[in-house]
């Protein structure tokens, strides 16, 4: 198949999930790229992809993919079209997140035909106890760029049929543990209460009462607040933040697969 146009489906709060699926729709080539973001609200009305090839990324949560990029995925659907799936996990491990998705996407009318877990900087990545601090790194976007170009090789030379994409993770899925109540605090002192916070929060959470608060029941602790306060007003602390230091410093790599094809 000749590749018309690539879209770029993302769900994105601090951006790395955006940053991974750009590199990999560049690597596809001087086709028309359209841009599909789901990060700050739902589609309004269903949305049906009908010809190209689509590029779905989004964050990993506890090794799941993130609930609220699942909730809005479910209103784009696909025509039969092939599909690059790619997860980006804080580099501790990805888990169960990248066959979910996969399994999303074929519910959804897309032939997944490659896959890639990435790595992006944790969000409790903090500057005293950074994890993958600064990632995905010019490496990362290389690899993200050459997964692209080989998806895209891949699907040019071919007119026949794909089996199953195959990736890593297990069904049934991880259980979710328990949501916690805990939320991003605004140091008062600090705060100008521009309300960039409020407009960048991908769930809503954040409004201004006698100060910038967060609604713990909607908050998803992506710390998008955090890291784009441009006073360094939003902190979020967590013993969860020491353990991922001490235990997952060391880099990691991402992870790529691609589809068999049947003859």
């Amino acid at each position: 198949m000749k590749i018309s146009v690539v879209h770029t489906i993302f769900f994105s709060p601090t951006h790395t999930s955006l940053r991974i699926a750009d590199a990999i729709a560049e690597g596809m080539g001087t086709c028309e790229h359209k841009e599909l973001d789901i990060t700050y609200e739902k589609p309004v009305k269903n949305i049906l992809i009908e010809e190209g090839v689509a590029v779905i990324s989004v964050p990993v949560y506890g090794g799941r993919v993130a609930e609220t990029a699942v909730e809005r995925l479910r209103s784009i659907r696909g025509n039969n079209i092939p599909a690059v799936v790619a997860v980006v996990y804080g580099n501790r491990d990805y888990e169960d997140a990248l066959i979910e998705l996969r399994d999303i996407a074929k519910e959804q009318g897309f032939i997944p035909v490659s896959g890639g877990a990435f790595i992006g900087e944790h969000s409790y990545s903090r500057p005293d106890r950074p994890v993958a601090e600064g990632r995905p790194d010019k490496a990362d976007i290389d690899t993200a760029f050459a997964f692209g170009s080989k998806t895209a090789a891949f699907l040019n030379d071919w007119s026949g049929e794909f089996i199953d994409l195959q990736v890593k993770g297990n069904f049934p899925y991880k259980v979710k543990g328990n949501k916690t109540p805990q939320t991003p605090v605004t140091i008062s002192e600090l705060c100008t209460q521009c309300g960039y916070c409020i407009e960048i929060c991908p769930t809503q959470s954040i409004e201004l009462q006698d100060g910038i608060v967060s609604d713990p029941e909607s908050c998803i602790k992506c710390c998008a607040c955090v890291k784009e306060c441009p006073n360094q007003a939003r902190v979020f602390e967590t013993p969860f933040t020491d353990y991922l230091f001490k235990n997952f410093s060391s880099r990691r790599d991402p992870e790529l697969f691609f589809s068999y094809r049947k003859i």
